[in-house]
């Protein structure tokens, strides 16, 4: 059932974000405004590679280690990919808010602060994000990222460091996916191998570990 999470950049731009989508040979690439993410439908090819890289120096391929002259250039990262089946049932104590086109600014902001290899100018185009604001300022978020026509990513599950164990992430977490299942989709979210706090709260919140997937960082 959950094959395409195997690829699932690939499956994304095949699918629900085929209009973000550059293709180069057997790979498909995000437009590098929205995401600096590729995968292939084999292994990507070192021409595909060079290509993309003439927009794009410094990205990350998920699945299978690209092959080519360029061993030197890559470095790997290991993620965890979860699924969740099930809604998660959990009280909702606090204010949540979908961002909108005002927010984006303040998100972008509030998320390159902490991740700012993953997150470009137009990454919020590629689903909804929400929030939690204390005293009018955004302090946690999570959002959409890849999407496929039967399953979404939640992803950017961020807190503000100053306001770190009341339990914005799981709030969020478990409403992000709740607007998944409304579409009729299963969600999915990939972690850091060595990541064990988020890992914990996954698997508290009911998610199941998959496996895990690579990803193989570029930079030419």
């Amino acid at each position: 059932m959950y094959e395409k999470l195997d690829n699932p950049v690939y499956h994304s731009l095949n699918e629900h974000h085929k209009k973000f989508c550059l293709n180069f040979g057997d790979s498909k690439f995000y437009n590098p405004e929205v995401a600096a993410f590729g995968g292939s439908s084999e292994v990507a090819k070192e021409k595909d590679i060079t290509e993309y890289s003439k927009i794009c120096d410094d990205f990350l391929i998920f699945g299978a280690k690209p092959y080519g002259n360029f061993e030197k250039e890559l470095s790997q990262l290991v993620c965890d990919q979860y699924v969740l089946e099930n809604k998660i049932d959990l009280d909702f104590t606090e204010k949540i808010d979908l961002l909108k086109e005002e927010n984006n600014e303040e998100l972008l902001h509030f998320i390159k602060k902490f991740y700012p290899h993953y997150f470009k100018n137009r990454t919020p185009e590629l689903g909804r994000y929400f929030g939690i604001f204390k005293d009018n300022k955004l302090v946690a978020v999570t959002g959409e990222r890849m999407q496929m026509n039967d399953m979404t990513e939640v992803s950017a599950v961020i807190t503000d460091t100053d306001y770190l164990g009341k339990g914005y992430a799981k709030q969020l977490v478990a409403f992000v996916s709740g607007k998944i299942f409304e579409d009729n989709k299963t969600p999915f979210l990939h972690v850091a191998e060595t990541n064990t706090g988020a890992k914990k709260l996954y698997e508290k919140l009911g998610f199941h570990h998959r496996g895990t997937i690579n990803l193989w960082g570029v930079k030419r």
